[in-house]
């Protein structure tokens, strides 16, 4: 083989590889997957969003849930059993009301118990997934956040509020329909989170926990930790399967050309030292 030959080999491996790489983390994922479903006799359903980058123009782009993450769970719902329960991992920002109330109700529907683990954060359409779970897992530092609707650029609470100070001679056409649309979001909002906790809960607590997750109370990106969840009432408890866990570690970031964070990948345990014996 000459060098011209090598050269070309070495091309094509360095070519190769990115897809090699992809296609051992898919191979690692269902066999985790099918280890973690064996091991709970459950349907596990992953919903990640990583900031994603364009291939050739390299400009980062942030996922959410839309209307094929929708599509997709709800395939994987009807692929199983009502009667097994669904486990379903969230990771979002949030994203579209629609996308998200779909799969709200369809894992509310579901005869199975249903479980959400949130690992690190499910936010706004996350959370109102999650607040259809029977049950919802979450780390000691994961977080959920409010579900008021956003309209564009702006929060539907903030858009009502801003006109119900202005004489309404002074408001502009476009800002009142805004804020009529606004009106109306918060209100489908506020009911289908009373639906999806009407089982759950009392009727006047189901009524509390809607006005205080909808009605714009806190900024849209407000944490809501696990201690603040139980403290509202919700279901949740902080026993994280170490399974689910690995499996977020086989859906990386997108590799930086400079990493903003580094460590050893390996599991680190205080070092003990032992008592040496007077003669040692």
């Amino acid at each position: 083989m000459g060098t011209t030959d090598i050269f070309w080999m070495f091309l094509i491996i360095m070519a190769l590889q990115p897809l090699i790489r992809q296609k051992f983390l898919v191979m690692s994922r269902q066999r985790l997957l099918a280890r973690l479903e064996k091991a709970r006799q459950s349907r596990v359903i992953m919903m990640i969003h990583r900031m994603e980058t364009m291939s050739l123009l390299g400009f980062p782009i942030m996922r959410y849930i839309d209307v094929n993450d929708s599509e997709e769970v709800i395939r994987a719902i009807h692929l199983t059993d009502p009667e097994v329960p669904l486990d379903l991992v969230l990771h979002t920002p949030g994203g579209l009301v629609l996308a998200s109330l779909q799969i709200a109700r369809a894992i509310h529907q579901h005869p199975g118990r249903v479980t959400v683990f949130v690992p690190h954060y499910a936010m706004s359409g996350g959370t109102l997934i999650a607040l259809a779970a029977d049950e919802i897992v979450m780390c000691e530092h994961a977080m959920l956040g409010p579900v008021d609707p956003q309209l564009g650029q702006y929060p539907a609470a903030s858009l009502l509020k801003a006109v119900a100070r202005k004489p309404v001679a002074e408001v502009d056409d476009q800002t009142l329909i805004l804020a009529d649309q606004a009106e109306k979001a918060m209100a489908q909002v506020h009911s289908s989170v009373r639906e999806l906790l009407a089982d759950k809960f009392e009727a006047d607590k189901a009524e509390e926990l809607a006005d205080l997750l909808t009605e714009g109370r806190w900024t849209h990106d407000h944490p809501i930790t696990f201690k603040a969840a139980q403290d509202m009432g919700l279901p949740v408890n902080s026993d994280m399967p170490k399974e689910i866990l690995q499996l977020m570690g086989l859906y990386p970031q997108p590799v930086r050309h400079q990493p903003t964070v580094e460590y050893l990948p390996i599991p680190r345990h205080l070092e003990r030292r032992g008592s040496k014996s007077p003669g040692a």
